[in-house]
Formats: structure tokens, sequence, C-alpha cells
């Protein structure tokens, strides 16, 4: 008798739990954005006969339930603290933490992904470099798991296999090896990008190997906030944040960007931007499909023409005091076919520099 009392009251208990929280889930305002996992969340889907009949309404409405379910982050927390504490499993879907640095896996090495990325490269050579006087180079950042995953049991792609399939199916330009200018401590603890207070050095290599000089000292500055990275968000634990620093001078702060798709003038750090959801994108804008720097006090009247994903972002400023301007092109946000609006290429360096995150995922590449 007892036993059968106290299963009711659990189930009852469970089945009020239950409901409370999908009533809820359905009167509560649905949030925007997440800005722990810093993405759009997904809103209520449209209601139509054909879509409940073709189970689309069902579908989008699974991800919305999931995506505003109340009290999410905290639910996300626990998650996370009995994975890792409790469970002791090694990571916590894809985030794992190691030498107190938070990393997500990049497994298995997607080979087709490269030889996409490559035939990407190799279509806007031979559309617009092939019979020029450009010097082309290419480059790859290794990610975090470069120096994380292996050494401490995870999974890890072969980086020799990834840098000589590239070097293999771009060998129209030359390669230049930054691994060993690099070590973990030049990225984010929290983040996946590299830190460019620690990132003179790659600079200085690439400048050398493309034939110029980059001349100037800088003054180290730090935000006043700490920087929570995308790993931060994403792992649900309380890591401890990163610091943000930045590198200037009066070459940088004279220097004048041109946004593309904005049509609009602005400087070299985006001081909105440093102190919104993503400080990172203090750095020109963060992504955007087209810029150009201009340097008014330059020594040459050298052009570099970098195509880039995000990591770029912050590498271009240091190059800065080699060329009279450079050109940021992303071509996972602006199709190559229309680069001949905007660019005339005509002898400047042009620099292919990629880090293996988008390599190994090249479907973002128009």
């Amino acid at each position: 008798m007892w036993t059968r009392t106290k299963n009711r009251v659990v189930a009852g208990v469970m089945i009020l739990f239950f409901l409370t929280m999908s009533l809820c889930t359905w009167l509560k305002k649905p949030d925007a954005f997440s800005g722990s996992e810093r993405r759009v969340l997904a809103q209520f889907p449209k209601l139509s006969a054909e879509r409940i009949a073709t189970g689309k309404f069902m579908e989008e409405f699974e991800s919305y339930s999931l995506d505003q379910f109340p009290m999410r982050d905290t639910l996300r927390s626990l998650k996370a603290f009995f994975t890792f504490s409790v469970f002791r499993q090694r990571d916590n879907e894809g985030i794992y933490l190691a030498e107190d640095y938070a990393c997500k896996l990049e497994y298995p090495l997607q080979e087709a992904a490269l030889d996409r990325a490559a035939e990407r490269f190799t279509y806007v050579y031979e559309k617009y470099l092939e019979d020029t006087d450009s010097k082309v180079y290419f480059s790859i950042i290794p990610d975090k798991n470069f120096f994380l995953a292996e050494r401490n049991g995870y999974p890890a792609i072969d980086y020799e296999l990834l840098i000589n399939r590239m070097k293999s199916k771009t060998d129209f330009m030359t390669y230049i090896d930054i691994t060993d200018v690099l070590s973990l401590q030049d990225y984010y603890r929290t983040d996946t990008h590299w830190r460019q207070e620690r990132i003179l050095p790659v600079a200085e290599k690439l400048a050398a190997q493309m034939g110029t000089e980059l001349t100037g000292d800088y003054v180290v500055k730090t935000l006043e906030q700490p920087f929570y990275g995308v790993y931060y968000g994403q792992a649900a634990l309380p890591i401890s944040p990163d610091e943000l620093c930045y590198l200037t001078n009066e070459t940088l702060e004279s220097c004048v960007v041109y946004d593309y798709q904005n049509e609009k003038t602005g400087i070299v750090y985006d001081w909105e931007k440093a102190y919104g959801s993503d400080p990172y994108e203090m750095f020109l804008s963060g992504p955007l499909p087209l810029l150009t720097i201009e340097n008014p006090n330059a020594d040459t009247d050298r052009e570099l023409i970098l195509f880039r994903d995000s990591f770029g972002s912050s590498i271009a400023p240091l190059l800065v005091s080699g060329y009279a301007k450079i050109t940021l092109v992303d071509i996972r946000y602006l199709h190559p076919d229309l680069l001949e609006r905007y660019v005339e290429f005509d002898g400047q360096d042009v620099l292919f520099l990629y880090s293996t995150l988008v390599l190994n995922h090249s479907e973002t590449m128009k």
C-alpha cells in the first residue's frame, strides 16, 4: 500500500513538473539570442495545416522548445557539471577542458572539404591572378587542437596530412609555414582565436616571406571588461575569463578602413563591437565580406590582398606597416565572381590565410 502511494506521489510530482515547465515554455516571451552560446535561438514556427501534415511544424517546434526551455542556461550548466564531475566523461557535446583551456573536438579530417577549399582557391587564382604579376602565397593557421588534442588523449586529425594535401592541391601558391612560430599560449583559453598581442612573430614571418618589412613599435592595451570566448558559453561551466588585448600605434590610429557591405568608413578597432556580445569582433568589425585598410603613412606603394577567415581580422592590422593598402576578402560571405566589381588584380601580393577549422568545413565558402 505504501509503495503504491509513493509511486503515485512521485509520478504526480513528475507530471506536475513537466506540465508546469511546458506551460512556462508556451507562455514565456521567446528569447531572440543566447549570449552564452553566441547564436540566434529558434522562434515559434509558423502554424498551418500543410506544415502540420508534412511534419515541418513539429520538427521546428522541437527546436523551439529546446531553445526556449525555462532556466535553459542553468540546466545546461547542471548537465555539464554532471558530465564532467560525476560521470567523468571527457567532453560535453564536443567541448573538452585540458591544460586550463576550453576547446572543441575537430575530428575526423574531411578530405573532401579540403579538396573543395583547394578548388575554390584555384578558381580565384585562375579567374583573377594567373595572368597577372601578383605573387601568391598560402598559409594555414592551426586550431587549438593542434596543440591540445593528441597530447591529452583526444581524437586529433592528422595535421601533417591536412597541410600536405592542401599544399599539393595549391602548388601554384608559395606556402608559408607558421606552425613553428605558434604555441598554445598564443590562443585564448575560452575562445577559438589567437591573441593579437602574441602573434607579432607570425606577422613578421609572413611579411618576410612576402618580401616586405614591418616597422614600428606597438603599445599593448587591454579592454577593461573580461573576455568570455565562444567556448565559455558552449562549455556551460564557470571557467575564468580571458583578457582581450590589442596593439596600437600612430600608424594604426591613422589608418582608414572602408567597409563595402555597409558603405562606410571606419577605423581599425571597432569600439562598439569591443563591448558587444563578441568582443573579438572589435578587430576590423568582425565578419565582413570586403574591407580595405589604407595606410597614409606608408613608406611604400605595395598592396596586399588577404583572403581570410576570422583569424585574419586580428593579424591584418599587424601587416599594415608593410603596405600602403590591404584588401581583406572573405569568400564565406562574398562569391568570388563578384570580386571583379570591387578589386583590380594587378601586381599586388596575395595571401590566402585560413584556419584548419574553415578548411575542414569548406562548405562555408562560396
